[in-house]
C-alpha cells in the first residue's frame, strides 16, 4: 500500500516538474511576478494603483545589474552642502541709478547713499580628510564672511578658509568635527571617453542628487574658464549648486570636483566640466601644507601659433609658442629669451601649445633652473631659465590688500 502512494507521488511530481518546464519555455509571461493591486478612496471615487510585489528578504542587498547605487551609497556621505553669507553694498534707493530720476528729485539727502545687505549663495563640497577637510570651488567661498557646511547626516558646523586658488577655481574649508566619511581619489588619468560618472552634489539648494552621464572629452583647455585647465567633460546633470560637488566613476572613487557647465539658460544642457582629481589632490595638499599654491613663472606673453604663423615661422608642424613679449627684469629676460623667439622645449619636454607651456612652468619651482630649447630666426638654442614665483591674480592681491586694510 506504501509503495503504491509513493508511486504515485513520484509521478505526480514528475507531471507537474514537465508542466512548469513546458510552461517556463513557451509562455514564460504566465509565471511573471503579477502586481500588487492597492485601492485608495477619495470624494472622487476609488483609484487603483499597481505596486510590485515586494522582493524576498536580502534580495536588496544583491547587486542589480545596470545600477549603481554602490557607487553613489559609497560617495554620497563624503558630498556636502555648502552656504555661505556676506556682506555687499546695495544703494539705499535704487532709482538713484537712474537719471531721469536724479533729474525730477535730486540725488537725496546727503550723507552715504549705500547700504549693507547680507547676500547667500549655496555649492557643494567634498570631505578629502576625516579630519574635516572639504575641497570645493574657490568661487563658492570667495569673499564669504560666514560658511556653514550640512553634511549628508544631517549634521551642520561653521567652516572656516584655509586656502584657495583662483587660477584652478578650488578652496578648502575645514569644519572642527572628527571621524568624518572621506573620499576615495579615483585615477583621472585613466579614464577613457565613454565611462560612466555620477554627479554628486546640491542642485538649486533642493538637496543631495545625484545625476548619471559619461565622459564626453578629456584634457579640455582653452576654454577661457580658468588660467590652468585640464577638465574632464561630461553630460552628466551639473546645475547651479553643484559647484564643488563630486564626480565619481562606477565604482564611487573621486575622478572630478564639479566647476562648471556651458549653459545659455543657467540649467544643464549635457556639457559640465570637473577639475581631475590628481590636479585638485595636487593643489589641496599645497593649500593645506602652506595655505596656498606656489607655482613656477617666468614672465613672459605667449602667442599661440596658427598655421599661417608656423609657416611663417618655418616650423616643421605647428607645435611650440611664440614668445610675444618679455617682462624687462624677469627670468626670461635675464635668460636671453626675446620676443619672436619659439618656445620648443622644457627640460626636454616638447612644448605642444601655449595652454601646456603654461602648466609646465607652473610646475617647476621657484629657484630652480630649467633648460629651454627657443627658436630664433628659424635656428635652434638652448638657454637656462631661473625659475621665478608666480605672483598672485590682481583680483586676488586686491582682496588681500582690502582684509589688511580691514584689519588694520
Amino acid at each position: 500500500m506504501f509503495r503504491h502512494l509513493w508511486l504515485i507521488f513520484a509521478q505526480t511530481v514528475t507531471v507537474c516538474i514537465a508542466l512548469w518546464f513546458v510552461v517556463a519555455t513557451l509562455r514564460p509571461d504566465w509565471l511573471a511576478m503579477r502586481p500588487l493591486a492597492t485601492t485608495t478612496t477619495t470624494n472622487g471615487g476609488t483609484v487603483t494603483v499597481s505596486q510590485a510585489a515586494a522582493p524576498p528578504l536580502g534580495a536588496l542587498d544583491v547587486a542589480r545589474p545596470g545600477s549603481y547605487s554602490d557607487a553613489a551609497k559609497k560617495a554620497m556621505p563624503a558630498v556636502v552642502n555648502i552656504f555661505t553669507a556676506k556682506e555687499v553694498k546695495a544703494p539705499k534707493q535704487p532709482f538713484l541709478n537712474d537719471p531721469l530720476f536724479r533729474h525730477f528729485f535730486g540725488r537725496g539727502q546727503n550723507g552715504p547713499q549705500q547700504e549693507k545687505r547680507r547676500a547667500s549663495s549655496l555649492g557643494s563640497g567634498v570631505i578629502v580628510s576625516s579630519e574635516g577637510y572639504v575641497l570645493t570651488n574657490h568661487h563658492v567661498i570667495e569673499s564669504a564672511d560666514e560658511i556653514e557646511v550640512l553634511l549628508s547626516d544631517g549634521r551642520r558646523a561653521s567652516a572656516k578658509i584655509v586656502g584657495s586658488d583662483p587660477e584652478t577655481d578650488l578652496a578648502v574649508v575645514k569644519v572642527d568635527l572628527k571621524g568624518l566619511p572621506s573620499i576615495v581619489f579615483g585615477r583621472p588619468e585613466a579614464a577613457r571617453v565613454g565611462d560612466v560618472v555620477l554627479a554628486i552634489g546640491n542642485p538649486f539648494g533642493v538637496g543631495q542628487t545625484v545625476t548619471m552621464g559619461i565622459v564626453s572629452a578629456l584634457g579640455r583647455s582653452h576654454l577661457g574658464i580658468n588660467t590652468f585647465e585640464n577638465f574632464i567633460q561630461t553630460d552628466a546633470a551639473i546645475n547651479p549648486g553643484n559647484s564643488g560637488g563630486a564626480l565619481v566613476d562606477s565604482q564611487g572613487n573621486l575622478l572630478g570636483v564639479n566647476t562648471a557647465i556651458y549653459s545659455r539658460s543657467g540649467g544643464s544642457l549635457g556639457i559640465g566640466f570637473a577639475i581631475p582629481a590628481n590636479m585638485a589632490k595636487s593643489i589641496m595638499e599645497q593649500i593645506i601644507a602652506t595655505g596656498g599654491v606656489t607655482r613656477g613663472w617666468i614672465g613672459v606673453e605667449i602667442q599661440e601659433i596658427t598655421p599661417d604663423l608656423a609657416e611663417s615661422f618655418k616650423l616643421p608642424k605647428n607645435q611650440g609658442a611664440i614668445i610675444a613679449g618679455v617682462m624687462k627684469g624677469g627670468p626670461a629676460d635675464k635668460g636671453g629669451m626675446k620676443p619672436g623667439d619659439v618656445l620648443m622645449e622644457i627640460e626636454g619636454k616638447p612644448v605642444s601649445d601655449s595652454s601646456d607651456m603654461l602648466n609646465v612652468i607652473a610646475q617647476l619651482a621657484p629657484g630652480s633652473a630649467a633648460k629651454m630649447k627657443i627658436l630664433r630666426e628659424g635656428k635652434p638654442q638652448d638657454i637656462a631659465v631661473a625659475i621665478g614665483k608666480r605672483p598672485k591674480p590682481q583680483r586676488q592681491a586686491k582682496a588681500q590688500e582690502e582684509d589688511d586694510d580691514e584689519e588694520q
